[in-house]
């Protein structure tokens, strides 16, 4: 945001230099990134972030200098109260969906004379960063920017029924946009429109049809206030960005519209003549602002940061911020204004306080020893699960716990995190830090994904990544708190690389996931782990698996399906894993106990099994496990033939057996009996054949 230092001297009396205003600036907040000479004036790049959208206009920060400086705030009066000898209109604008727009105001202005804008709006448009356009639309601008109030400006003798209607918009409804390009709307849009069609798309940008030109006489200006949520849905599938919407998006002030209407409104008529003519203002349900409680907020403060700040300093500085008490400065609750969208709790009001103290003044001490920084009961279960997969060559991830609204429906959720009951089962924020990531994560997929997409960006092709993290959910209970479970996802793809060699030896695949998903339960001390066929949303179809754990499903393990591989544009297989975690720990650990290595060799038996593609390697394992061998100590899985001399329903599948004994070495004739009863015992039970007699 380009703010203007001369303007900001007309809106605020101060007396600091373009560079402590800066450093000021940047000390509460408000991060001046760079300061620029512009002719007599200095214009100051303040980074914003998400949640001061109050600040994304001169009055904004103003606002913040009063406080800061100790100075009068000088809020210029408009001329007019609003109506004046303007006549209250009920015709000029209808509203058909108030939950979409709150409150939405028109006035006409007749005999206006569109042309060039005065030398000094220009230069002060154009210091900021603006162009300029005609008289008209350069005044919509720097009120806008003053007041951080969008509006727009339509040529009344353009508008059909010469009414505006905001309702949402029609199926495959379609408008020519200022920047000459035609869009689709849909029925999820909310659209400004005349009696025959949508003259623009609210908040965002106005028709070309009913644009103003140097031919339009009479002005309708509109000043409005959206629904936040709304109006980014749309922006994004628009893919449409404007100043206007980045704006509607974080939250104007909608106490503010008829003082940003006026001021408009008197601009124009001082720049391009006309007169106010009607004025109409519908706010059918006017939205209260809240009350922050607190019991001591000095209290509250040197809890939090270990400032002593008395009432008198804390009332002073939240009532400069607009932040009034209601009945009392510190013991009874406060009023939030209707510009601050992200003020709601007690640490709220304490940050305010906090960052105008001075974080600098916050002092470096060690917190009271009440349980901090004590290990938790599952730390070191977990730690011990960190070791065993960095072990396998897994590097740790962390990642952001906003998602964008795309991954809605892109992924299934690990068992026990959201209600299938609940509607909307996503946490949504109200103001989001990062722009466009509105949700709180509801699985970790999508950030090891951009983890994995940015490694191989960067030609970092073999790639094994785990994160152990909280997803969220929406939950149907009174207190209305989402449902945080701890997960376990891991990722892998490109080849198994050795140690010394340059070149993978061989290409991962699902049972490499399979084996870090094995170990890493395993070393939770949880060996009931078992595994199922299942279809996942976000699996590919037949190399998907439940993961069980004392037969409950807690997780899936498979290959990234190809539609969502296909989004990050991976070309080699992605093999991943997300397992609910927190359910694990709350499982008791087994008892671990110890063996000598056994003193007798161990005979290994390999046979080959004809068996049906459906059969799996854990049906053979339960068969040989049900005949109680004793000397059978293990059977794995070796390999799978699928190919000539089989039927087109058949495959070999070859395991390992592994006889021994602890008391003695064992002979060929007892191994060869043994093996052959067991064989025999597992054809017999499951309908399967050896392939070589």
């Amino acid at each position: 945001m380009n703010i203007s230092y001369n303007w900001l001297r007309e809106l605020v009396d101060f007396d600091l230099s373009v560079n402590d205003l800066a450093v000021k600036l940047t000390s509460v907040g408000l991060a001046v990134e760079g300061t620029n000479a512009h002719g007599d004036d200095w214009i100051l790049d303040v980074d914003l972030t998400s949640n001061r959208p109050d600040c994304l206009s001169h009055l904004g920060v103003a606002r913040e200098i009063s406080v800061i400086s100790n100075s009068k705030f000088q809020v210029s009066d408009s001329k007019s109260s609003g109506s004046g000898k303007t006549a209250l209109s009920q015709g000029l604008a209808g509203l058909e969906d108030a939950k979409l727009c709150p409150r939405f105001t028109a006035r006409l202005i007749r005999n206006v004379k569109v042309g060039p804008s005065p030398e000094w709006l220009v230069d002060r448009l154009e210091a900021v960063g603006e162009r300029s356009i005609n008289n008209i639309a350069d005044a919509t601008n720097y009120v806008m920017l003053e007041l951080g109030q969008p509006m727009h400006a339509f040529d009344y003798d353009k508008i059909a029924g010469k009414r505006l209607i905001v309702r949402r918009a029609h199926a495959e409804e379609k408008i020519t946009t200022l920047d000459e390009i035609e869009r689709n709307l849909d029925s999820s849009m909310l659209a400004i429109c005349d009696a025959d069609e949508p003259v623009a798309i609210a908040g965002i940008m106005g028709g070309l049809d009913s644009s103003i030109t140097d031919s339009t006489v009479n002005v309708l200006l509109e000043v409005a206030y959206f629904d936040r949520a709304n109006l980014r849905a749309t922006s994004r599938k628009l893919n449409l960005t404007t100043e206007a919407s980045y704006r509607f998006e974080r939250g104007v002030d909608i106490e503010n519209l008829v003082r940003a209407s006026i001021r408009a409104t008197e601009l124009i008529c001082e720049i391009a003549g006309g007169e106010m003519v009607e004025f109409q203002d519908i706010h059918p349900s006017p939205i209260e602002n809240s009350d922050i409680t607190t019991l001591d907020l000095p209290r509250a403060v040197k809890r939090l940061t270990g400032l002593e700040v008395g009432a008198d300093r804390c009332g002073e500085i939240l009532s400069s911020l607009g932040i009034v008490a209601v009945d009392g400065p510190s013991t009874e609750p406060y009023r939030s204004p209707s510009w601050r969208h992200d003020l709601a709790i007690e640490e709220d009001l304490v940050e305010e306080v906090a960052r105008h103290v001075g974080f600098d003044q916050i002092e470096s001490k060690l917190p009271p020893a009440l349980g901090a920084g004590e290990y938790q009961a599952t730390e070191m279960r977990e730690k011990g699960m960190r070791q065993a997969l960095l072990g396998l060559g897994f590097s740790e991830a962390l990642s952001y716990s906003f998602v964008e609204e795309a991954h809605d429906t892109a992924y299934e959720t690990v068992p026990g995190l959201r209600d299938e009951q609940q509607k909307d089962q996503f946490v949504t924020l109200k103001a989001a830090v990062i722009s466009g990531a509105v949700r709180m994560r509801p699985t970790l997929l999508p950030g090891l994904l951009d983890a994995i997409r940015h490694n191989l960006n960067h030609q970092n092709r073999d790639l094994k990544l785990f994160e152990i993290g909280k997803a969220f959910a929406t939950t149907a209970g009174q207190d209305g708190l989402p449902n945080e479970q701890k997960l376990l996802a891991v990722v892998i793809t490109g080849g198994e690389a050795m140690e010394q060699r340059a070149i993978p030896a061989r290409d991962v695949d699902f049972y490499d996931v399979k084996g870090a998903v094995e170990c890493a339960i395993s070393s939770l001390g949880v060996d009931a782990v078992g595994f199922s066929p299942s279809e996942v949303k976000h699996l590919q179809k037949g190399q998907a698996s439940a993961i069980l754990v004392d037969g409950e499903n807690v997780g899936y393990l498979g290959r990234l399906s190809g539609e969502v591989a296909a989004q990050y544009k991976f070309k080699s297989p992605i093999y991943l894993a997300e397992i609910n975690l927190q359910h694990i720990l709350q499982l008791s650990n087994g008892q671990i106990t110890y063996h000598p290595l056994a003193k007798y060799p161990s005979i290994i038996r390999d046979v080959s099994l004809i068996v049906s593609r459906k059969m799996t390697f854990s049906q053979i394992n339960s068969a040989v496990l049900a005949q109680n061998a004793g000397l059978c100590r293990s059977i794995v899985f070796v390999d799978i033939y699928d190919g000539k001399g089989l039927a087109k329903d058949e495959r070999s599948l070859t395991v390992r057996l592994e006889y021994r004994s602890d008391e003695h070495t064992l002979v060929e004739s007892e191994v060869e009996a043994l093996h052959e009863q067991i064989i025999t015992g597992i054809e017999n039970s499951l309908g399967i054949r050896r392939r070589f007699q």
